[in-house]
């Protein structure tokens, strides 16, 4: 089998989804595989066809959002990962958090923005601090803390510079932690914690001093319950294959989901990898593993 590893593309993750495509290529010609690395921001679609199957590591728009998923579907290219609902569903966080309500899932309170205009309102206006965040970007780009009017305009004009619709969240102040999704069962969960006031770009792909913890440090009961609320929310948007959930203790210590990734980065310093490693798979392991579960036997 001859697989085609998509990675870069043109959206603003193009350098994190660079060094993860690189990495499981990689990791796929140590197994053995077949594998060709292929840059979608030059993509030759004709040439997709002379592949059996692709392994997907392009971050954000144009990759994580069911554009890829669509065209590979079209061409009948079996690929890892979720669909081309899912992903769309997962790449906005706004309606992610619509439907994880719909269902009864827990999420912070929040407001989303398109353009100026507030078209749900959940949160107390005038209640900070929050989150403000573009409701289709990862790796925590455009996002940003306001702790009063002012810097709320700030943030907002920022989050607008990334996408017109932008998600104003309820400010958690509690743990922040991330469960990785394999198949149909989650991985151990890992706390972050990190010099900043929030899980900056900077923290996840630059800083030294940014800390995972895996164990989490949870007691098992509440392992459980976070790892039982990460595949609740997996499955509520209809994901498949792999996948992390993100979320965070409020004040009282509940958990509260923020958002999902369908194609979570795969680098030195991405969740993923150390979750598997935690659970006893090395990365090339857990790269096979990926395509096994989406269906996918290299």
């Amino acid at each position: 089998m001859k697989i085609a590893v998509l990675f870069g593309g043109t959206a603003a993750e193009r350098e994190v989804s660079l060094k993860s495509g690189n990495a499981v290529l990689e990791a796929l010609r140590s197994r053995g595989i077949d594998a060709e690395g292929i840059d979608t921001r030059s993509l030759d679609i004709p040439a997709l066809k002379r592949f059996d199957a692709a392994f997907i590591a392009v971050h954000g728009r144009g990759g994580e959002d069911g554009a890829l998923q669509g065209l590979l579907e079209t061409i009948g290219l079996p690929y890892t990962g979720s669909g081309v609902m899912a992903s769309a569903i997962g790449m906005d966080k706004i309606r992610t958090k619509l439907l994880w309500q719909a269902c009864g899932l827990p999420t912070p309170g929040f407001r989303a923005y398109s353009g100026e205009r507030v078209w749900v309102d959940q949160l107390v206006a005038g209640r900070f601090p929050v989150m403000v965040k573009p409701a289709r970007e990862g790796s925590s780009i455009g996002m940003g803390k306001a702790n009063d009017a002012a810097e709320f305009a700030v943030a907002l004009a920022t989050a607008h510079k990334y996408d017109r619709d932008v998600v104003v969240e309820e400010w958690m102040s509690g743990g922040e932690f991330t469960c990785a999704v394999l198949g149909e069962r989650a991985l151990p969960p890992i706390r972050l914690k990190h010099a900043g006031e929030f899980y900056d770009y900077e923290a996840k792909y630059i800083r030294n001093d940014t800390q995972y913890l895996c164990p989490c440090g949870l007691p098992d009961d509440r392992v459980a319950e976070l790892q039982q609320l990460a595949l609740a929310a997996f499955r509520a948007v209809g994901c498949r294959g792999w996948g992390r959930v993100d979320a965070m203790l409020d004040g009282e210590g509940r958990f509260r989901l923020l958002e999902i990734n369908t194609v979570p980065g795969m680098t030195d310093h991405s969740l993923v990898p150390m979750a598997a490693r935690a659970a006893g798979l090395d990365f090339a392991e857990l790269v096979v593993n990926i395509l096994r579960e989406s269906g996918i036997n290299a």
